[in-house]
């Protein structure tokens, strides 16, 4: 799997990164989602340097223009809930892709740290042979992508795969990697060294979906 991790260079995504974390600037639920938003333009930017495109001539008004323009097969699929912003951030610029949808939450049965990954809800049209892009900010265990990629081969086997996330611990990189097709590319803001015995990434910066959305109630 090639790793494409944004932050090993300075840029303004760093500042929208840093806001995210910031126990202050958290509390307000409408700029952290905005923030997921623009890490989601800008990873989708750096994403679009790696699609097919095709040769188009568009006539301008003073004369015909020769312009190269991505394929028409991206299908953008966001894990619920936290994974809206960023679905939203990808969709801005690749405004006429196709969108699935779909629920991945940990179910903790023991009422302790150990916890397993439920996948429920599917709205989604064909992968075959299209672009698929996974869109989950938190990249923590791994086990989320893995367990969703496994619920979407129903729809088909897309042709490439690209897997986008804000924040992800070593751990779960290195989990996907051994569990999705060779020729998936990850592109991701931050790489963070661990997890906790909850399975967070440290430091992380807390549930996205709580941090966009509000407080669940456990089940």
């Amino acid at each position: 799997m090639q790793v494409h991790h944004l932050l090993e260079q300075n840029s303004i995504a760093s500042k929208f990164l840093a806001e995210l974390r910031d126990v202050s600037i958290q509390k307000d639920r409408m700029r952290f989602r905005r923030n997921i938003q623009r890490l989601g333009e800008i990873l989708g930017y750096e994403l679009s340097k790696s699609l097919n495109y095709n040769v188009a001539e568009i006539k301008s008004p003073l004369g015909p223009a020769t312009m190269y323009l991505p394929e028409k097969d991206i299908v953008i699929c966001s894990i619920l809930r936290a994974g809206v912003p960023l679905h939203e951030g990808l969709l801005n610029y690749f405004d006429e892709a196709e969108n699935s949808f779909i629920s991945a939450y940990r179910h903790h049965p023991f009422d302790d740290e150990r916890f397993e990954i439920i996948v429920e809800y599917l709205a989604s049209p064909s992968l075959e042979g299209k672009t698929l892009i996974l869109a989950d900010p938190m990249l923590a265990t791994g086990r989320s992508f893995v367990n969703v990629l496994d619920a979407l081969k129903e729809m088909g086997t897309p042709k490439q795969i690209h897997l986008v996330s804000v924040i992800g611990a070593q751990e779960g990189v290195e989990y996907i990697s051994e569990n999705f097709p060779e020729n998936t590319q990850l592109w991701i803001a931050a790489i963070d060294k661990e997890l906790n015995d909850h399975g967070y990434i440290v430091p992380g910066l807390g549930d996205a979906g709580d941090l966009c959305y509000g407080n669940k109630e456990q089940h």
